[in-house]
């Protein structure tokens, strides 16, 4: 029997209640999403491990917390450098190692290894929407600078195909194929496409740039890698990383309105879904889908500046019960859908709520494929395989939470604590909690507040020592897999009391 396919529908920033079968009271229909949890598992308390982007596929991608890597807080800015290391093993890498062919679909946002520097003539300062005209001189460097293959992209990360952009928001406004950009893009984007929730950074962009074009060339590549492989007879992992629901909300002319809901947000959500059911379509069409595991999940929570008051106003709330959105510790920052469907293991209908992270994804991959993996591969990687096939025992012990701004928290199965006195995102500045004289640290009882309402650390300060205790042995260790000790890429400061403005470290003296 040929080895099983592995196809992974990455969602971005879509909210763990923006999916209704895990949130029946939305208002959102999503039903490809649901129709693969009807026929395989659905992970009720599944974390990404950072509460934005690029972090967030790093520990994915890697099965190692993004906090170990170079990049302590926020995202990887643009036309930045690979936040992947070329010697770390990937998924990709992995299934290469054992046969597979590998393609990556979609939105990178980890770094290219663009061969140039960013300067004005890339990024050009002002306002978004200011109209601007690009230079002869500024076409002769943009056409040198992306006649130049890439560095650091996904084909030297375990791919053997990449179709997509880097980000979809930001510069260079064109498909990357491989290595290249298809075309030089030649133009600055035109000022109407930054609109609300449209492009945010002015940058060259191909001739009749439009972001419509996106979900359903996503469909159409990944049906193309589906079928090439079918027809070879060579297993194939394909990773499909959306640039959407995130912004730019730009939904097509069948989807507007779609919802309901008074919001483009929601309609682009249901975009993404019919987009789904389109290469779960062609996983059947091309005889693939009952030798094949998908997994669907989201990178983070949902982001506020979509028109999240107005959607919640209208009796949607797209982190459900759950406290915070993109960007926070809080668990609507991360606590994502995430649903697995594999008909040669898993019974239909299952719900599991073992704790998991994003980063488990990894060790998964490399279980399924009987693929061993080296040492200092998957450092945070725990395998799914016997919770999908019904076990009751917990995959892990604990997660290591992080916030846009670089804030910790730790999870067990029933205890959560925060390592700041407020959202670590954009929720609650801690700043602005540390000036209301809020605690340092915040202890929740997940099983009985789950919308971490009550923070209960002065009644357990047991509990608080304890669990930063296993914090910082999963820091100093260098990995939370059983293993022998190795070493973050750079110093890892729990704490961050550099956005706490006013407090000082001897406020710590208790922890």
């Amino acid at each position: 029997m040929r080895k099983p396919n592995i196809v992974i529908l990455f969602a971005d920033d879509l909210g763990y209640g923006d999916v209704s079968c895990l949130n029946p009271e939305g208002k959102i229909p999503t039903p490809h999403i649901d129709g693969l949890a009807r026929d395989g598992m659905t992970f009720t308390d599944a974390h990404s491990s950072s509460a934005v982007c690029s972090p967030s596929r790093y520990s994915l991608l890697t099965g190692r917390y993004n906090w170990r890597s170079p990049l302590q807080k926020g995202i990887v800015n643009p036309y930045g450098d690979p936040l992947i290391s070329p010697d770390r093993s990937t998924i990709g890498s992995v299934l290469q190692n054992a046969g597979y062919y590998t393609a990556c679909i979609g939105k990178w946002h980890l770094g290219m290894g663009w061969e140039f520097d960013a300067n004005e003539d890339f990024l050009p300062p002002g306002p978004p929407k200011q109209t601007r005209t690009a230079t002869a001189s500024q076409r002769v460097l943009w056409s040198k600078a992306f006649s130049r293959p890439t560095t650091g992209g996904p084909t030297t990360r375990g791919f053997d195909y990449y179709f997509g952009v880097d980000v979809p928001n930001w510069p260079p406004y064109c498909y990357i194929e491989n290595d290249r950009t298809i075309g030089t893009p030649s133009e600055f984007l035109p000022a109407r496409l930054f609109e609300e929730n449209l492009a945010s950074l002015p940058g060259p962009a191909m001739p009749y740039w439009h972001f419509e074009q996106l979900l359903p060339t996503w469909a159409e590549k990944a049906d193309t890698v589906i079928k090439r492989c079918q027809d070879e007879e060579q297993p194939f992992f394909l990773y499909v990383p959306f640039t959407s629901p995130h912004t730019p909300l730009s939904v097509n002319k069948p989807w507007i309105g779609k919802s309901g809901l008074d919001n483009l947000y929601a309609d682009l959500v249901m975009e993404t879904d019919h987009t789904v059911g389109c290469i779960l379509e062609s996983l059947e069409v091309h005889g693939a889908a009952e030798n094949t595991m998908v997994i669907f999940a989201s990178d983070n929570g949902c982001a506020p500046y979509i028109g999240k008051a107005d959607l919640e106003a209208q009796g949607h709330y797209p982190s459900a019960q759950y406290r915070g959105c993109k960007s926070d510790i809080w668990d609507g920052g991360h606590r994502i859908p995430c649903v697995v469907r594999w008909p040669r293991a898993i019974t239909p209908g299952q719900t599991c709520d073992t704790l998991v992270c994003l980063s488990d994804i990894f060790a998964t991959c490399a279980a399924l494929v009987e693929q061993p993996l080296v040492n200092d591969a998957g450092e945070d990687s725990f395998n799914l395989l016997p919770a999908m096939q019904g076990g009751t025992k917990p995959v892990r012990e604990y997660v290591v939470h992080h916030s846009m701004t670089g804030k910790f928290a730790i999870r067990d199965a029933v205890w959560k604590l925060v390592l700041c006195p407020g959202s670590g995102g954009w929720a609650k500045s801690d700043a602005e909690a540390a000036a209301e004289g809020l605690p340092l640290v915040q202890l929740y009882n997940m099983e009985i507040d789950p919308g971490e309402k009550k923070n209960l650390e002065a009644q357990h300060p047991e509990k608080v020592r304890d669990m930063l205790q296993v914090l910082r042995t999963i820091v100093s260790e260098g990995r939370s897999t059983p293993g022998p000790s190795l070493a973050n890429d750079v110093p890892v400061d729990i704490w961050k009391l550099d956005t706490m403005p006013g407090v000082s470290p001897d406020a710590l003296s208790d922890y």
